[in-house]
């Protein structure tokens, strides 16, 4: 049995489809496209193979900022972890930040519409980008901010080496 042979052209019109040896649609008289193999699933590449990944429940709503990278190599790891899970997301420069000489420097926004925010928080807490668990509401640690406790800590440490040096020269001058 013959394999039935693959009809390459096509009408761009009506959509009939043609062999190589024909140059205009018989219905309507077009001029024929290449349309590629019929039946064929080609190889993606690049951007359609980041397509087929995105889940379309995530592709709804407004966009949300659901971290922000300290640069663009940082913020576009995030984005293929996001994209593993199905999470579209795009980057935004950070407001106040502009580095023209050093277009990968600066701080990155990495936005996620509504209907993926949930999951984007997941995906980056179980890989400790984010220290928020998904009952935290947004822009509320509940871990300790270590950041701030050190700072304090600093302070607190300034002030009482101040405290005593004003004593001291209080004493030397009496």
């Amino acid at each position: 049995m013959a394999a039935k042979p693959s009809l390459p052209l096509a009408c761009p019109r009506c959509a009939t489809r043609y062999p190589l040896d024909e140059r205009f649609c018989t219905e309507c008289g077009m001029p024929l496209t290449y349309a590629g193999q019929v039946d064929v699933e080609e190889p993606a590449h690049g951007s359609r193979e980041q397509a087929r990944k995105i889940n379309p429940q995530y592709t709804r709503g407004d966009l949300r900022r659901v971290v922000t990278a300290r640069q663009q190599p940082e913020a576009e790891l995030i984005q293929m972890l996001l994209l593993e899970e199905g999470v579209p997301s795009t980057l935004r420069r950070a407001a106040g930040f502009d580095v023209p000489d050093f277009l990968a420097a600066g701080p990155r926004d990495v936005l996620v519409p509504e209907s993926g925010l949930a999951v984007a928080r997941e995906v980056l807490h179980q890989s400790d980008i984010i220290d928020q668990p998904l009952s935290a509401p947004p822009g509320m640690s509940t871990a300790p901010g270590r950041p701030a406790a050190m700072l304090l800590a600093g302070l607190l440490v300034g002030v009482a080496v101040l405290v005593l040096l004003i004593l001291l020269l209080i004493a030397i001058n009496n």
